[in-house]
């Protein structure tokens, strides 16, 4: 019995880091500031690209 505490205790400790976690991005909206600096980076490499095709 108390081997199983131990594994309820455990998952419940993961889960709560991981809402923390979760809840934190969120909050801030990291993953829209991730997201924009990646759409940055991909800008600027393909500004740096020679285009083929002239309008």
């Amino acid at each position: 019995m108390e081997k199983l505490a131990k594994i309820l205790l455990a998952i419940i400790k993961a889960l709560l880091i991981v809402v923390c976690v979760l809840f934190v991005v969120y909050f801030w909206n990291l993953d829209q500031k991730l997201m924009g600096w990646a759409y940055k980076q991909v800008n600027a490499m393909f500004d740096r690209k020679k285009v083929d095709l002239v309008f």
